[in-house]
């Protein structure tokens, strides 16, 4: 099961059924068609338990019993394509939940009273999510949450709506609509808190730390493993040029204070210069012992 799956499912579980959450979905996913009978409404959606759902609003709202039908994707896509379908009082339910200019091109934005009240606006947006909205999975890295939308100013009045909530919404244009959009981890998990979804914020923050706590690890291995590298590649090379030193000229070229250093340093290939330093018969900070290895690099060099 996706993320978007998973985060859906569990406001569906929250068995809504208001007006404002109706309203987001019809206008998101809904289309009107015209009969000899008169007007026609259309629901699509992808998700069955979604269309139930939406059935289900439509009986208890409005005592009306439409159809379920679905077809199949005619692409490669394997997902059937589920139509809630109503033929009857459907200027009734426009009417209501003041659709009817969105369709007609004259108002395609969201209704001031959703913009104004918060416990509105907040099951606007299950409606909107459970329409046309996704996640991308928080395992990926990669945060993103974005919510379809065919008209640009509802789109735009979604980004308002959930600035609301202190989410910095954007907008973006996209083929045939607008993607109202949030990008930031922390905007992600707050939006799922007002729509509801508390168990998928928490897998979400869960998969979040975790990934962090990865990479915190990754960069700390990474780091130390850098060091061991320019640790080693120093010692070889000061080795390389004690054994220089010593089928020269012999080790008793250099003071006493180096040759102490050189053989400690030849014997223990694997020292630290910490050791290198505890182990002198008068020992000397790191910085000392730096020093040394330094002067005797000179003279190898010289050599």
């Amino acid at each position: 099961m996706s993320f978007t799956t998973q985060v859906k499912e569990e406001v569906l579980a929250l068995r809504d059924t208001d007006r404002s959450q109706l309203s987001a979905i019809i206008k998101m996913s809904g289309s009107l068609g015209l009969t000899g009978k008169g007007l026609t409404l259309s629901i699509l959606t992808e998700n069955a338990k979604i269309a139930r759902h939406i059935y289900s609003l439509l009986e208890s709202l409005y005592a009306s019993q439409p159809d379920i039908r679905y077809h199949q994707k005619t692409n490669l896509k394997k997902n059937r394509v589920y139509t809630v379908f109503v033929d009857q009082d459907v200027e009734t339910i426009l009417s209501d939940l003041q659709l009817a200019d969105s369709f007609f091109g004259i108002e395609t934005g969201i209704e001031q009273r959703v913009l104004e009240n918060d416990e509105a606006g907040r099951i606007y947006l299950r409606g909107a999510f459970l329409a046309s909205g996704s996640i991308r999975d928080p395992e990926s890295g990669k945060y993103q949450l974005e919510i379809f939308s065919v008209y640009q100013d509802h789109a735009e009045d979604l980004a308002q709506l959930m600035r609301k909530f202190m989410l910095d919404a954007k907008v973006i244009d996209h083929k045939n609509g607008s993607v109202t959009y949030l990008q930031k981890a922390e905007d992600i998990m707050d939006f799922l808190l007002v729509i509801g979804a508390v168990a998928a914020k928490a897998t979400f923050e869960e998969v979040k730390v975790m990934r962090e706590a990865r990479n915190d690890l990754n960069r700390t291995t990474n780091a130390e493993t850098a060091n061991i590298t320019r640790t080693v590649t120093a010692s070889m090379k000061t080795i390389n040029n004690i054994i220089k030193i010593m089928d020269t000229a012999g080790l008793d070229i250099l003071p006493a204070e180096l040759q102490q250093v050189a053989q400690i340093r030849v014997d223990h290939p694997e020292y630290s210069i910490q050791q290198i330093a505890d182990n002198l018969e008068i020992p000397l900070t790191k910085s000392g012992v730096n020093h040394r290895l330094r002067k005797i690099n000179k003279i190898a060099d010289e050599l």
